[in-house]
C-alpha cells in the first residue's frame, strides 16, 4: 500500500499542475486532444505541446480520469486522445455532440465528392473548404434541413465553428478551413461505415432476387 501511495504522489510529481489543467479543460470542453495544431501565425501544422504531457505520462493520465469516470482512448491513425465515460446507461448529451459531428461532416463528404474532389484534400491546409463551397453549400436546401435536425440551425457558419471548437476542423484564413486528423480520421470512418452499409443492402437485395429466381 506505502509503495502504490508513493508511485501515485511520484507520478504526480512529474506533472506540472497547469498542464494537468490545462488538459483537464481540453477535455472538459468537448475537445480532443492533438498530436498537431494549426499556428494561424506561422501558417503551419505545429506539435501540440499538452498531447507531448499526456503521451509522455500515460499511466498517470489513464489512472488520473479512470477515477474521474472516463476512459482516456487513444486513436491511432488519427493521431489524438479523447474521453470516453465509464458508464453503461447511453448519456444523451455526449450522443448529440456526437450525431452533429457525424452529420457535418457527411454531408462535407457528400458535397466534397460530389464536386469531383479527392476527400484527402480536405485534410490539406492548401486545399479544404474555401468560401464558393460554403455558399455552394449553404445553397442547398436540403443539407440546411439535415442541418437543422441536428440542431444546427444557423447554418454552416455555425456548424463549421461547431467542428472548429471541438479540433476537428481548424480555420486558416479568412472563410476557409481544412480538417484536422481527427476530423479526416472521423471521416473515413463514417465512409467506410456507409460504404459497408451499402454493401450489405446490396448482398441483402441479390439474396431475395435469387430467392424469387
Amino acid at each position: 500500500m506505502t509503495d502504490a501511495i508513493a508511485r501515485t504522489a511520484d507520478s504526480f510529481d512529474e506533472v506540472l499542475p497547469a498542464h494537468s489543467a490545462a488538459i483537464y479543460r481540453e477535455f472538459s470542453q468537448g475537445r480532443v486532444l492533438l498530436r498537431q495544431v494549426w499556428d494561424l501565425n506561422r501558417a503551419e501544422l505545429v506539435d501540440n505541446p499538452l498531447y507531448n504531457v499526456v503521451y509522455n505520462h500515460l499511466g498517470h493520465f489513464r489512472r488520473l480520469y479512470e477515477h474521474l469516470g472516463y476512459e482516456l482512448a487513444f486513436h491511432e491513425s488519427g493521431g489524438f486522445f479523447y474521453l470516453r465515460e465509464q458508464v453503461d446507461e447511453e448519456d444523451d448529451e455526449h450522443d448529440e455532440h456526437a450525431l452533429r459531428v457525424q452529420v457535418i461532416l457527411l454531408l462535407i463528404g457528400r458535397y466534397f465528392a460530389r464536386s469531383g474532389r479527392d476527400l484527402e484534400f480536405l485534410g490539406r491546409p492548401d486545399a479544404g473548404l474555401r468560401e464558393a463551397d460554403l455558399e455552394a453549400m449553404g445553397a442547398e436546401e436540403e443539407y440546411l434541413d439535415i442541418l437543422r435536425t441536428a440542431r444546427i440551425d444557423k447554418g454552416w457558419p455555425e456548424a463549421m465553428e461547431y467542428l472548429a471548437r471541438r479540433h476537428f476542423l481548424f480555420r486558416s484564413g479568412a472563410e476557409r478551413y481544412f480538417l484536422s486528423s481527427a476530423g479526416m480520421a472521423f471521416l473515413h470512418q463514417l465512409v467506410r461505415e456507409y460504404q459497408a452499409s451499402e454493401q450489405g443492402w446490396r448482398e441483402a437485395a441479390q439474396g431475395e432476387d435469387d430467392e424469387a429466381g
